[in-house]
């Protein structure tokens, strides 16, 4: 796939300044002053709110907690690092040293950041458009609203395992001091599984989601 410098056919987008969309492009690995970490920001505020502003409309009889979860799933490390792969960001960001754990917290921020990108060169109502063209067909792919992994989790384990609760614990922090990576252990029936996210409660659902992955084998 060939991306142009100014622009983003998979978005429809075509940038005014080209230069903004390379700072989207660069995570701090490969360069510690000009990279997409304050895009990153302003892209995640962007998204969150326009991602909410679409499940209010698509989803007028649900209530918040169902919203809520809804939003929680779409706006997800996840769901961003499928998305930034799905349109080519993984081929084009520019990053140094990784580990294999962090490429998909890179590709998520690397979409935030162009989001962010968006926003300041063409306003919010441009970035918004974009992200409902996408964000329509994942929000709609769920008609019932999503249980959050904890609570998933926890419901198999009480059915499964005499009313028993999953054990989380918190391991060190890793990554740089200024952007911690949380990392969390959760244990249940027999089994153990970690996950990392930008915070504990991220980090905690990304723990369930892994070991109800490892239960449902």
């Amino acid at each position: 796939m060939e991306w142009g410098l100014t622009k983003l056919a998979e978005l429809k987008y075509k940038f005014k300044n080209p230069q903004l969309l390379e700072l989207a492009l660069t995570q701090s690995g490969a360069d510690a002053v000009h990279n997409n970490e304050r895009l990153e920001f302003i892209g995640d505020r962007v998204l969150g709110l326009s991602v909410a502003a679409l499940l209010y409309d698509m989803f007028p009889s649900e209530h918040e907690g169902e919203l809520a979860r809804r939003h929680a799933m779409l706006v997800s490390t996840e769901t961003l690092a499928r998305v930034a792969r799905d349109l080519g960001l993984d081929k084009r960001v520019r990053h140094g040293h990784m580990t294999a754990g962090r490429s998909q917290h890179m590709y998520a921020d690397a979409m935030e950041a162009v989001f962010g990108a968006i926003f300041l060169d063409g306003g919010f109502d441009a970035a918004r458009d974009i992200i409902d063209d996408i964000w329509r067909d994942l929000a709609a792919a769920d008609v019932i609203a999503p249980k959050d992994a904890k609570t998933a989790l926890q419901e198999l384990v009480q059915k499964a395992d005499g009313g028993a609760l999953p054990v989380y614990e918190y391991l060190p922090a890793t990554g740089a001091s200024h952007k911690p990576v949380f990392n969390v252990r959760v244990s249940a029936m027999g089994h153990t599984a970690t996950g990392s996210g930008a915070s504990k409660k991220a980090a905690s659902i990304a723990a369930a989601e892994e070991l109800l992955k490892i239960l449902a084998i």
